[in-house]
């Protein structure tokens, strides 16, 4: 599911399949797959970058859709079946098969809080988009939280770790990412933003200088971002309890 994006109630979905939007799920849906088979095969590297496209696909559905005027509910359906494979299933593969498998019983429940957390946030999601403030999602998003799991692989295999010497860690960030996603806690949804307005160049120039940063170090830089912002959350949770809205007269 498109969960950086916001989609038409069903009541205005028009009934039918198109080629183009699902295209891109269907890419989604590969990318999470083939993030599985590589864990299988202890390509845990390839794995986690799997994860990251399967995240950039997913973000393109959704706006192709809207700007090619071909939502539909069976868009929908699909794109929140290709979101469990891709965010939850295959990022809590990947984590057990790479560092929670010698922990036993510990192991698996972790990876399973967090794929058991994702399907749980990704049903809230289709059921409260049209009574939540669109400004803010209601707990981490899928996304997000897998981009987490799959930057922490990444990065400490780039790093040489192995998963045996971090496994309690990952075991926390699993839990962690799981129980952030079933939380209440806002976090911001980016909604703000309008493509189609124009811009002042130097927002260009930022987004130039944004990429360069990313591709200096992508395991570290990605790991970082996400990292926090699963930790905003909590932040801005503790801003509004010490400076909450003054009451309206």
């Amino acid at each position: 599911m498109d969960e950086f994006n916001h989609r038409k109630p069903l009541s205005l979905r028009r009934r039918g399949i198109y080629l183009l939007p699902n295209l891109f799920t269907t890419g989604a849906l590969f990318a999470g797959f083939y993030a599985i088979v590589q864990a299988m095969n202890n390509k845990f590297e390839y794995a986690a970058v799997a994860i990251f496209i399967a995240m950039v696909l997913d973000g393109l559905d959704g706006r192709v859709a809207r700007l090619t005027h071909t939502q539909s509910e069976f868009g929908a359906e699909y794109d929140s079946l290709s979101d469990m494979v891709s965010f939850g299933v295959a990022p809590s593969l990947v984590v057990y098969e790479w560092a929670l498998k010698g922990l036993g019983k510990w192991g698996w429940f972790a990876a399973f809080i967090y794929c058991a957390a994702t399907a749980l946030r990704l049903a809230r999601f289709n059921t409260n988009i049209d009574v939540v403030d669109k400004r803010y999602f209601q707990g981490l998003p899928s996304p997000a939280a897998a981009a987490l799991i799959a930057g922490f692989v990444w990065v400490m295999h780039d790093y040489e770790f192995s998963g045996e010497s971090v496994s309690w860690y990952a075991a926390a960030l699993a839990v962690f990412a799981g129980l952030s996603m079933v939380s209440n806690l806002p976090f911001y949804s980016f909604k703000d933003f309008n493509m189609r307005k124009s811009v002042p160049f130097l927002v260009i120039f930022l987004v130039a200088i944004f990429l360069l940063f990313v591709s200096s170090y992508p395991p570290g830089v990605l790991f970082g971002l996400f990292m926090c912002y699963s930790l905003s959350g909590y932040v801005m949770w503790v801003w509004r309890k010490r400076h909450p809205p003054s009451p309206i007269a």
